[in-house]
């Protein structure tokens, strides 16, 4: 297994100082954010402006990671692409086929994404939309050689009342996903965090799911039980921080939450999984300044590391 992490936690510095940081921190790899270059979405970044990319920048790219001995595991770009308003739903699917077409000249075998969720219907009639609008993404991505991953956040964000803004965070969900495309390169990038506080048993879910894990990201979640008792389920509905601020359950670093890492890595090494193992790192307690991202960065690096060499 290899380590690495999704840039856009380092801000606005260029990739290439990225980069070079992640080379000289002892990371294997990156995961690099590829957002539109103007855009409202929190822990974003375009780190690759693939709107004006070209095949002279990707030979560029790969030779500059080449001598660094560093690879990109994933291109990453996390948006609703069942959007509601159909103006912006396109402009999402547009933009998700840049970020392949992005891949396929840097010679990136995985995108990462959400499918999101249409707010204003059934989750039947949402898993319609998923086949009408994924077919089409999925064929653009086979023929440029890329495969699709899904991140299995809930984004409640995304929606008015605080339910699920997507329609892919738990495993009877994941089933119906894999059951409408089950002959597509479809799969996950699994992140154990959401799961915690779900409440969904994130080594089972390792097991039964261990041919459909093309990458993992790395976060971590603190369960706030007594604040759970004020809020309920729900979450905060005054004085929030952020809008992901629910009042009971806190995104950490590797290490500084309620995932068990010596197991996971256990798991990881049970059902021979030879992926990449990516910090997203959204934890509040280590942003501000790039100094302290880099801290933190470094921390669940370092966590990781002690997690799987104890297993």
């Amino acid at each position: 297994m290899k380590l690495g992490f999704l840039t856009g936690a380092l801000g606005d510095i260029s990739l290439k100082e990225k980069i070079e940081w992640a080379h000289q921190s002892g990371f294997d790899c990156i995961e690099v954010s590829c957002w539109p270059k103007i855009n409202t979405r929190d822990y974003s970044a375009s780190d690759i402006d693939v709107e004006n990319f070209t095949q002279e920048h990707a030979n560029q790219l790969n030779d500059f990671l080449k001598e660094k001995s560093m690879f990109i595991s994933s291109l990453a770009y996390y948006d609703n692409h069942l959007h509601e308003d159909i103006n912006r739903r396109k402009s999402y699917n547009d933009h998700l086929k840049k970020v392949i077409d992005a891949a396929n000249m840097l010679g990136v075998e995985l995108v990462g994404t959400f499918i999101g969720k249409h707010q204003g219907l059934s989750i039947v009639d949402n898993f319609q939309e998923f086949k009408t609008v994924f077919s089409d993404i999925l064929d653009y991505a086979e023929e440029r050689n890329v495969k699709i991953m899904i991140e299995n956040c809930p984004m409640p964000v995304w929606h008015a009342d605080g339910l699920a803004g997507t329609i892919s965070y738990s495993p009877e969900l994941w089933d119906k996903m894999f059951e409408v495309f089950p002959d597509k390169d479809l799969g996950l990038n699994f992140d154990p965090s959401h799961l915690v506080w779900l409440q969904i048993d994130y080594i089972k879910a390792l097991k039964d799911y261990k041919e459909k894990i093309f990458h993992i990201h790395a976060k971590d979640t603190k369960f706030i039980k007594e604040n759970l008792n004020r809020y309920g389920i729900y979450g905060k509905q005054f004085n929030k921080k952020d809008p992901f601020d629910l009042g009971w359950v806190e995104a950490k670093l590797p290490g500084n939450g309620d995932v068990d890492w010596k197991s996971f890595f256990h798991t990881l090494k049970e059902i021979n999984y030879q992926g990449v193992v990516s910090i997203e790192h959204e934890d509040p307690s280590y942003e501000g300044n790039l100094e302290l991202v880099k801290e933190g960065l470094l921390l669940g690096k370092r966590n990781l590391e002690r997690a799987i060499s104890i297993e």
